[in-house]
């Protein structure tokens, strides 16, 4: 089965009539902020969440498998005017849709704050409309051309990426990362951690499968590009996310009925959340968190323990991540009175932090509890 040309033709005769199997759009939009969007954008919508629930005044958002372009113009209007929102598809007929009507919700919005970006959402250091014009000019009729045209896409990712390293702050998708090639899609996550800033966040809204999905389903076309088909299974879901290097990765939204079941297996929508991970080097300041509970006790990503109720001794880039990012709600921190000179230094499994220690210090009661 050829996968991407099964893909492409069914979006783009989804661009030009509104097809009502594909994926499960879900209600619960904000009413005032849809009002704002053309009826076409609306109407070929195509995806099982609502990511743009995620998006912060001021962040930079990346929108993978954008289609018509109601995500990102959503989320337009949620980062303001400092804001910026890119849209990444790779259907031409999808794209068309989207610019359509780019002019139009610039002078709605008080400016345009978005573009939308033909890549492969797993690599998104192509941009395909430069290769497709590089094409145009140089076309490949032999093996040398071929050589000189893989030399061309490498420099081009290098000199010129469609989306730079470290230059995200979210990166959103709704119901599109199951479409990718079961080969490709450790690249891809791959590549939302190497756009994303260190602290930058990920809400991606997908359907997963509580079972393996068997070759013959996956060699259906028609599931396949119905987001069936190519869908992780709950756990390799999570696993892709942890293997490319996020920390705090978990299911923040999880439908309880599913969507489809075919030969007994269950397709639901879920929305993950993750954090890439700061690398600033670890030193020891004499902070100290305290493990609220309710369980005896929990392990994080970089394998340190934490009791409950007990102080446990961190690093300044722990400290930060543990009382102020999306673990905020189940964690104390205790910073010194006087903090001491850094020192290079990550804190063993079971360190603890003696009270005299940190004594006077300020306590951080933590909030929030969400990373996006």
């Amino acid at each position: 089965m050829d996968v991407d040309s099964s893909v492409r033709e069914r979006y783009s005769k989804a661009a030009q009539q509104k097809e009502e199997a594909l994926c499960c759009p879900t209600p619960g939009y904000d009413p005032q902020m849809l009002a704002r969007l053309p009826a076409e954008i609306v109407e070929k919508d195509y995806g099982c969440g609502d990511p743009s629930r995620y998006v912060r005044p001021g962040d930079v958002v990346v929108d993978l498998g954008s289609g018509a372009g109601k995500i990102c113009y959503l989320a337009a209007q949620l980062v303001g005017e400092t804001g910026r929102v890119i849209g990444v598809d790779v259907n031409d007929d999808m794209l068309a849709l989207a610019r359509k009507y780019q002019p139009e919700m610039a002078q709605r919005l008080g400016g345009d704050r978005l573009r939308f970006v033909k890549a492969h959402i797993q690599d998104l250091a192509l941009d395909l409309e430069a290769l497709d014009a590089h094409l145009a000019e140089n076309p490949v009729r032999s093996a040398a051309d071929h050589e000189r045209l893989l030399a061309w896409q490498e420099a081009q990712r290098r000199a010129a990426p469609a989306i730079a390293d470290d230059s995200v702050d979210l990166v959103v998708s709704n119901c599109v990362l199951n479409l990718v090639r079961e080969e490709d899609k450790g690249r891809l996550a791959r590549e939302i951690h190497r756009v994303l800033r260190p602290g930058g966040r990920v809400a991606i809204s997908d359907i997963v499968s509580d079972e393996p999905v068997p070759e013959e389903l996956k060699r259906d076309p028609e599931l396949w590009s119905g987001c069936i088909s190519g869908a992780f299974t709950e756990e390799a879901f999570l696993n892709a996310f942890t293997e490319a290097g996020f920390l705090a990765v978990r299911y923040d939204k999880w439908d309880a009925a599913p969507w489809r079941v075919v030969e007994g297996i269950e397709f639901r929508s879920v929305t993950l959340t993750a954090v890439k991970p700061d690398p600033a080097p670890c030193l020891d300041l004499g902070h100290a968190v305290l493990y609220r509970g309710p369980y005896a006790s929990v392990t994080d990503d970089e394998g340190h323990v934490y009791p409950r109720g007990v102080r446990m001794a961190v690093c300044e880039r722990t400290y930060r991540f543990l009382t102020t990012g999306p673990l905020s709600a189940d964690f104390i921190g205790v910073s010194p009175a006087e903090p001491r000179d850094p020192v290079p230094w990550c804190a063993p499994a079971g360190t603890r932090r003696p009270a005299a220690e940190t004594k006077g210090g300020t306590h951080a009661a933590g909030g929030g509890g969400r990373c996006c």
